[in-house]
């Protein structure tokens, strides 16, 4: 009888460290870029970004938690959401979790998300819409400032062009602070870039150090919708991207300012082609 019960108990135990693995498996594997392409999930880390995918209303898989997340209100309020939701919360070892997480001082809570599929259809361009176009941005934190800074500066949504940081790489998902889980962000080929732009009568405009000087730009205010394409931090914009720009435009530097950081040269593109609309 006592062996049939101890039988009977490990059955629900085996079940959760089954669960746990596997979770713990599903992590490792979407760590890379591939697999999380082919399944459609990413990874996210940290409470603010949780809750940011929570009031997007993102689909949750599961989340591992360590004894770290119980130290603050915030993240034991977080958790007990998750499971509100009936989301699988599985807890792990300090020693577990530092060994899967992307950060340096974790938090205690990573999560699996389904984030949103965009389509061009998503980009809001028919009524004259600012777009922001990444051409071969390699840094993830750069890419993720990117996103950040055309959702906050009100951009109708973001085209990745090949060559750039995966979207839904854990640093750029950090960077972008939320902003993947709301603005449109839409990847595709030089081809079907460049056709979208005919079809929708997108003007392009180009940064280039031998553009024209932004104040001299002739004000935005025309009704069409504008792209404005920002490049690879060393190489800048492919010529074949340059070749089809209406307009390519130099943000003026200071004496013995050779460059700015690609997301900071983005906000201001952003900022000067919204002021003039």
């Amino acid at each position: 009888m006592l062996q049939g019960t101890a039988s009977a108990a490990s059955g629900p135990l085996q079940a959760r460290k089954s669960i746990a693995t596997n979770l713990q498996t599903l992590i490792r594997d979407l760590q890379r870029r591939k697999a999380r392409g082919r399944r459609g999930l990413a990874i996210v880390e940290g409470v603010r970004l949780i809750e940011e995918a929570l009031a997007a209303g993102l689909p949750i898989t599961g989340a591992i938690v360590s004894p770290d997340l119980a130290r603050t209100a915030r993240g034991t309020s977080l958790r007990t959401e998750l499971e509100h939701k009936s989301v699988l919360v599985q807890d792990v070892s300090s020693r577990v979790f530092a060994g899967l997480a992307d950060t340096d001082t974790p938090q205690g809570i990573m999560a699996i998300i389904e984030p949103r599929r965009w389509t061009a259809e998503d980009l809001a361009v028919d009524r004259g819409g600012i777009v922001l176009v990444i051409d071969g941005v390699q840094d993830p934190g750069n890419a993720g400032t990117l996103l950040r800074t055309a959702h906050a500066l009100g951009a109708a949504g973001t085209i990745v062009l090949r060559g750039t940081a995966d979207i839904l790489n854990p640093k750029t998902l950090r960077a972008a602070m939320g902003a993947t889980f709301r603005h449109p962000i839409v990847p595709m080929d030089d081809g079907a870039f460049i056709t979208w732009t005919r079809r929708h009568d997108v003007t392009l405009w180009a940064t280039a150090a031998d553009g024209v000087p932004l104040p001299k730009v002739p004000r935005a205010n025309t009704g069409h919708a504008i792209a404005v394409i920002v490049g690879n931090e060393g190489a800048g914009i492919r010529p074949a991207l340059n070749a089809v720009a209406a307009q390519r435009v130099a943000i003026p530097l200071a004496s013995g300012a050779d460059s700015l950081n690609v997301a900071v040269a983005a906000g201001i593109l952003l900022h000067e082609v919204l002021r003039g609309r």
